[in-house]
């Protein structure tokens, strides 16, 4: 049961866990404006949040990060975390994360979004209602989940047991979690959400 300091508490999952094969090497430490692209999203996330957990897929990665990343240099406490299920996508990813927040809800956010802005931050844990499990941007009114962004949304750790029972089921796609559960969907409309947030870079070519 969920008590009033667990709802207070903001949190935040960054995904660094995929084989970036498209990039050729590890995006998150990747130089990008003269600094590791994870740390854009870090310093973004000062004064937004209580705690980010990095979820990492080996422990390997988990030290190289820890080299030149200072939690003490952010206003939340930061965790490392090794992804329970390796190679699978984002989706066990995202249960590693949430099984490891003390809050109730948590944004997720991929380490290649470097262009998120602490307006979105705020504006996106404004939309969390109780009786939601996920609150998920979209762009098409049309085809809301097609046309979402579920690596850039907040879900409830009540999803846990979801979903480890999807990916019992070889279901390894995040839409597949989102048309499950309780979603509330957010317009992405260019003026409270801006089509800009979710640019990321997946090649050479994008920096």
């Amino acid at each position: 049961m969920s008590n009033g300091k667990s709802e207070n508490i903001k949190s935040c999952i960054i995904l660094c866990g995929g084989k970036s094969s498209r990039m050729g090497r590890d995006k998150g430490s990747m130089i990008v404006h003269g600094t590791p692209m994870i740390k854009h999203i870090l310093s973004t996330l000062n004064h937004q949040i209580n705690e980010a957990i990095i979820v990492l897929n080996n422990k390997e990665r988990i030290e190289k990060y820890s080299e030149f990343i200072n939690p003490e240099d952010y206003t939340y406490s930061l965790t490392f975390v090794e992804d329970k299920i390796k190679n699978k996508g984002p989706l066990p990813g995202i249960m590693t994360g949430l099984s490891n927040i003390t809050g109730d809800y948590a944004l997720v956010l991929p380490c290649d979004s470097p262009y998120v802005t602490q307006n979105y931050i705020e504006t996106i844990f404004n939309e969390i209602e109780k009786s939601y499990q996920a609150i998920v941007p979209y762009h098409d009114a049309e085809n809301k989940i097609k046309t979402s962004e579920p690596l850039h949304s907040v879900y409830n750790k009540n999803v846990v047991g979801i979903i480890d029972d999807l990916i019992g089921e070889d279901i390894l796609h995040i839409k597949g979690l989102i048309e499950k559960i309780d979603t509330k969907f957010v317009l992405i409309d260019n003026k409270k959400i801006e089509k800009k947030e979710f640019r990321n870079l997946n090649r050479p070519s994008d920096i």
